[in-house]
């Protein structure tokens, strides 16, 4: 199961497609899409059918394959639509059913509760921070010569440490400092190679930055050294698929740690992405990278997604993420999202890097809009009056 973002008809339409449902009836769900959405897979007739005559005596809804009444399918997708408020008397009803419905019970009254969570913490440095309380705000430096917007910039150690202090001071809550350009057709920079750049620029900042430092890598071995010079969280775009061991790292040290969506390797991601599903794929992609840091000792609560714009995605891909992202809720965990400076808002607007900020504030609000607890970002100060004007909108009702 996974919670749905269809408020848009585009959205909503291609749901209602995907579990088969009567276009006939498509205008009733129309009226409905308030509510809170919930996509169910390969589910039995019988089951199908009964979710639906439960749903409908709650007040609520649910759209099956339109060949469900008749039986002429044997297995049907769902799309459940019921308010917050009565999903606790739904699950309730379901529990009387036969096991077949019941058994849907306990991942469908998780899904009520991760939507409306409003508490999303995870201890850094000895402080536990809530990141659903506002906005937060990552600043971006770069320690690579080729990286697609500020690559050579901040190449030189002390640059980059101008640079840190300076997006603190800006109002960054975090500092991520990467030594890989992870830019769209990159080779890997080896371990070696990266801890060479990015130590240096840790230890001139210790007890200089009052905000934590990220380390932006795939590496065991970077991280591993990153945190022993001070770094306070770890940020893989991987998910823990580059290097399996970067999962026992982030463990054995107890820090947050950023998993990423990433298809393919940055030297071949953009080469025709394709998906069935765009959210459906992402989401499960990202339910299997929490279960890798998991297994490997990693405190789910310690774990944030990623659902990594620009990485292997298609300009329609990003926007339809940016879009969606409330799906994302249906992990429970705190999503970061970094759509600044990228190639979707220059093909849009027709810009280079260097004239996008304008796209990039407004891909900002409307991540956070949709769910994004951090926003990872070139521009800090432009940025955090951005969310901030957004953060005191959303809470001045």
């Amino acid at each position: 199961m996974r919670i749905l973002a269809v408020e848009h008809p585009q959205d909503l339409a291609r749901e209602l497609a995907g579990v088969g449902a009567d276009e006939a009836s498509w205008g009733i769900f129309a009226a409905k899409h308030a509510a809170l959405a919930i996509r169910l897979d390969d589910l039995s007739t019988a089951t199908a059918n009964i979710l639906k005559q439960t749903a409908l005596g709650c007040g609520g809804d649910c759209a099956v394959h339109h060949g469900v009444a008749s039986g002429r399918v044997r297995r049907s997708g769902a799309v459940l639509f019921v308010s917050g408020r009565r999903l606790p008397e739904l699950c309730r009803r379901l529990r009387g059913q036969p096991d077949c419905v019941a058994r849907l019970v306990p991942e469908l009254a998780e899904l009520g509760r991760r939507a409306e969570v409003r508490r999303l913490v995870v201890t850094v440095e000895g402080r536990r921070l809530d990141l659903a309380a506002r906005t937060h705000v990552m600043g971006i430096v770069n320690v690579t010569p080729d990286s697609f917007y500020d690559g050579g910039r901040f190449f030189d150690p002390g640059l980059a440490v101008e640079q840190a202090l300076r997006l603190a001071d800006e109002g960054a809550d975090f500092v991520d400092i990467g030594a890989e350009s992870t830019r769209p057709g990159a080779d890997p920079v080896p371990p070696a190679e990266q801890s060479r750049r990015v130590v240096p620029v840790l230890r001139a900042l210790r007890g200089k930055l009052r905000v934590p430092v990220s380390v932006d890598t795939t590496s065991a071995a970077v991280a591993r050294r990153a945190l022993a010079e001070g770094a306070a969280m770890v940020n893989d775009v991987s998910g823990f698929t580059v290097d399996p061991k970067l999962a026992r790292v982030v463990a054995r040290a107890g820090v947050p740690c950023v998993v990423m969506h990433l298809p393919a390797p940055p030297r071949t991601m953009q080469r025709r992405p394709r998906y069935r599903d765009l959210m459906a794929e992402v989401t499960a992609w990202l339910a299997a990278a929490l279960a890798r840091g998991e297994a490997a000792g990693v405190r789910r609560e310690q774990l944030i997604v990623d659902p990594g714009i620009g990485f292997g995605k298609t300009v329609e891909h990003n926007l339809a993420i940016v879009r969606r992202l409330a799906e994302l809720a249906t992990l429970g965990r705190p999503v970061l999202v970094g759509p600044s400076r990228k190639s979707f808002i220059g093909k849009v607007l027709g810009l280079d890097p260097a004239e996008r900020l304008e796209g990039t504030l407004a891909a900002c609000v409307l991540a956070a809009r949709n769910g994004a607890n951090i926003l990872r970002v070139h521009d800090v100060k432009a940025c955090v009056r951005a969310v901030r004007l957004f953060d005191a909108v959303e809470r001045s009702g």
